[in-house]
C-alpha cells in the first residue's frame, strides 16, 4: 500500500550563532491504516518532527511526500489548505473555544472548509461526537467536561473534515490513566477500523508498545523504527 507520508531526509535548523538543530536527516513512511508512535526523551525532537510532518512548520532540508507529492516548498497558503482537508491534530491541551459549545466546536472546521452543505454540518458533528461516546453531551460546553470528554472532543473536531491523518502531540498528557487509555482506543480505532494513518508523538512507552510502528529519536534523529 503506498504511504500516506513519507519524509525523506528531512530536517529544521534554526538560524543563529551557532545554528540549533531540531530534527536531521529523518527519513520514514507513514501508511494508511496505522497507529505509529513517536518516542524519545525530551528535548530530542519528537514534536519538532510532527510539526513537519503537519507542515506547521517548513523543513530547511529534505522533501515531505503527501500522497507522492512533494509539499514542502508550498507556500504558506497551500500549507494552510492542505491541513485543512486532509490533516487532523490533536494537542495535549485541547483548544476548544471556551464559549463555544462540544458541538460548535467540532462544526468549526467543516464550517472553514465549506465542503458540506450547511443542513450537513451540525449532522455530521452530531455523529462523530456520538463515535467519541459523547451522545447527550452536545451542548456542554468545556468546562462542563472532564478532561477526557474534552480530548475526545478535540479528537471529533480533528475528524471534522475526514482527514487522511491524525497527528497527537503528546494528546494523553493531561489525562488520567483511564482517560489515556480511551483515548488510545480511539486512535487504534481510527487507524484498523477507519483506514486512517494516526501518528502520536508520546512519552509513555505504554502507550507507545500498542503503535503498529515505533519512531524512537534521540538528538533530532531517528534512532530505531520498530514494527508491532
Amino acid at each position: 500500500m503506498s504511504p500516506v507520508l513519507e519524509a525523506q531526509g528531512l530536517g529544521r535548523t534554526l538560524p543563529g550563532d551557532p545554528p540549533v538543530t531540531l530534527v536531521r536527516d529523518v527519513s520514514f513512511a507513514v501508511a494508511p491504516g496505522t497507529f505509529t508512535a513517536i518516542t524519545g526523551p525530551s528535548g530530542c525532537g519528537k514534536s519538532s518532527l510532527l510539526y513537519l510532518l503537519g507542515m506547521i512548520d517548513r523543513p530547511t532540508e529534505g522533501a515531505l511526500l503527501l500522497q507522492g507529492e512533494n509539499v514542502a516548498e508550498l507556500d504558506g497558503d497551500a500549507r494552510a489548505q492542505l491541513r485543512l482537508e486532509h490533516f487532523g491534530f490533536v494537542f495535549q491541551f485541547h483548544f476548544l473555544l471556551p464559549e463555544f459549545t462540544a458541538i460548535e466546536n467540532v462544526m468549526l472546521p467543516m464550517r472553514r472548509l465549506a465542503k458540506l452543505k450547511p443542513a450537513e454540518i451540525e449532522p455530521r458533528a452530531m455523529e462523530l461526537l456520538a463515535t467519541m461516546g459523547l451522545a447527550g453531551k452536545e451542548t456542554k460546553t468545556p468546562d462542563r467536561l472532564s478532561g477526557g470528554e474534552r480530548q475526545r472532543v478535540a479528537i471529533a473536531r480533528a475528524l471534522a473534515n475526514d482527514p487522511m491523518l491524525i497527528l497527537g502531540d503528546e494528546p494523553t498528557g493531561n489525562l488520567d490513566s483511564v482517560s489515556s487509555a480511551n483515548v488510545v482506543d480511539v486512535f487504534r480505532m481510527l487507524a484498523h477500523e477507519q483506514q486512517r494513518a494516526v501518528v502520536c508523538v508520546t512519552h509513555d512507552l505504554g502507550i507507545a508498545a500498542q503503535a503498529d510502528v515505533r519512531i524512537s529519536m534521540l538528538d533530532g534523529r531517528v534512532v530505531k523504527v520498530e514494527e508491532a
